[in-house]
């Protein structure tokens, strides 16, 4: 049930949050780029054609996303980049799939309107499920995803420097569900003044009390700290490995479904990829232990039964006695 903790491999999950004009998908670009240099960079662009605006600072794909922002079709792009081999996605912005035209919001309220009831409580039923598959597959996809979302808005008066006072734009909670923060690695706060990053969550403990301006080497720490440890994939594979040669060796479905649960803590350190194999071989080795056993209850059901012998009724029984008695008074 227990194993030894060890640091493994990851996949950054990243969030940078603030209002308009701090600089997100500037910082998103600039972390990327360290993080995979000379690697391969997708943005999703809901930003209707801003997410370009920074071509010259480096190359990356885009992905404009029109409404509707229903999160299905955040999920499809993200798989289609994962599918092409992408090493850093940037969804730019996550908070049109919560507040944007056919976001969670908006589909919450349709299914609202839509129900005899018009309970919103029960609308959340059918809606929550959909934004929770989105939050699954930014966690589970093989790659790293830095997602910028929008905070909301307020205004704070501060010196100015000079004996006066200046508004300023601060951001506050970012516009998702309550408590999306704690699904990345680490989440960094953009304010508009300077564009200075203060992390208000980050497990790597690389900003712990900092405040910094993000730049390419921010992305080349983070994958310092990422790509330290045991390689998950290579580990997946290996295990993967040995599990399939035991399976295979296994003989009756009894002893099979017992073994499944007894490695339960190594299967669930595969990659979904290889637990998907493994979850494949083992449905085949039980099907040919089971045509197996058929094919031996077949044969066997097929065996002529031995023709049991002849029973002789009394006559037949005494002249037989006869012909034994005279053999014997010959010898």
């Amino acid at each position: 049930m227990f194993r030894k903790a060890e640091k493994r491999q990851a996949k950054l999950r990243l969030a940078l949050c603030g209002p308009s004009g701090s600089g997100k998908t500037y910082s998103a670009l600039l972390i990327a780029q360290g993080l995979a240099p000379g690697g391969k960079i997708a943005l999703i662009d809901t930003e209707r054609g801003s997410g370009e605006l920074y071509a010259d600072l480096t190359a990356y794909d885009v992905a404009p996303l029109e409404p509707p922002y229903t999160p299905g079709r955040y999920i499809e792009i993200i798989k289609a980049a994962e599918s092409a081999g992408y090493d850093v996605l940037i969804i730019d912005s996550l908070s049109h799939a919560w507040t944007g035209d056919g976001g969670v919001l908006d589909m919450h309220d349709k299914a609202t309107a839509a129900s005899r009831s018009g309970n919103s409580f029960a609308a959340w039923r059918e809606v929550t499920p959909k934004h929770n598959a989105l939050v699954d597959t930014i966690i589970g996809v093989g790659l790293h995803v830095v997602v910028t979302m929008r905070t909301k808005t307020a205004y704070d008066m501060v010196d100015d420097g000079k004996g006066g006072k200046k508004p300023i734009k601060i951001g506050l909670s970012p516009i998702q569900r309550d408590g999306m923060e704690y699904e990345f690695t680490t989440v960094v706060d953009l304010s508009v003044d300077n564009h200075i990053a203060t992390a208000t969550k980050d497990r790597t403990r690389l900003f712990d009390g900092e405040h910094f301006v993000p730049t390419a080497a921010t992305g080349a720490a983070l994958r310092d700290w990422l790509t330290a440890g045991k390689d998950p994939v290579a580990e997946s594979k290996r295990t993967l490995k040995a599990l399939k040669a035991s399976a295979t060796r296994i003989a009756s479905v009894p002893e099979l479904e017992t073994w499944w649960r007894s490695h339960s803590a190594e299967i669930g350190l595969l990659t979904p990829p290889d637990r998907e194999t493994l979850t494949g071989h083992c449905a085949a080795r039980k099907l040919a232990i089971l045509e197996s056993s058929a094919k031996a209850s077949a044969a066997e059901a097929s065996k002529e039964p031995e023709e049991a012998p002849k029973r002789r009724g009394n006559g037949e029984d005494r002249h037989a006695a006869g012909i034994d008695a005279l053999k014997a008074a010959t010898l």
